[in-house]
């Protein structure tokens, strides 16, 4: 007599569970499902002075700031990264691929498009990671503003206007973070 093989599905309910109620499979959200802010994502909102503004509240993380790009930003918040970061109208005008006229005629509550809000987003992480790595805003200030090797004897401030050119940036933190200096 031949022995039929049998599988055996798992549902959810075979897990073993750590108590009345609680399954091994729960356990990260129980764990990490009421999260709190994390320091980048606090210190980019303080860097566009959105702190304690309602749509800014809810970030989290990374992803959180999705939705508000999506949405847009308020011009504010576009104005308050120019003042730390020292950037003029006119630089911001060419960073984000738009003229600082127009920029002008925005008031301070009007939302910037999608493509511009990112930019703005992706400067504010990009600053304040600058800001962890050389220990002062003014430090990074004078590294993005000095002519550097890794970015072919140009000033990092001049790759701004891409996501690729502030992913370099980055990764040039990440390197100096780390001590690997090519």
């Amino acid at each position: 007599m031949k022995k039929q093989a049998t599988t055996k599905t798992k549902k959810i309910n075979d897990y073993k569970t750590d108590g009345p109620g609680q399954s091994i499979v729960s356990e990260p959200y129980e764990a990490y499902g009421s999260y709190v802010q994390d320091p980048m994502s606090k210190r980019t909102i303080v860097l566009m002075g959105m702190q304690g503004k309602h749509d800014f509240a809810q970030i989290k993380n990374d992803n959180d700031f999705i939705s508000i790009i999506r949405n847009g930003i308020p011009k504010l918040a576009m104005t308050h990264l120019m003042d730390i970061a020292d950037i003029s109208l006119i630089e911001m005008a060419n960073i984000i691929h738009t003229t600082d006229r127009t920029l002008r005629r925005y008031t301070p509550t009007q939302k910037l498009p999608q493509d511009q809000s990112e930019g703005i987003v992706e400067m504010a992480m990009l600053y304040s990671r600058g800001e962890e790595v050389f220990g002062s805003m003014d430090k990074f200030k004078d590294w993005m503003n000095t002519q550097l090797q890794p970015f072919g004897n140009k000033k990092p401030k001049e790759f701004l206007d891409t996501s690729l050119g502030i992913g370099m940036i980055m990764d040039e933190l990440g390197r100096i973070q780390h001590g690997i200096f090519v």
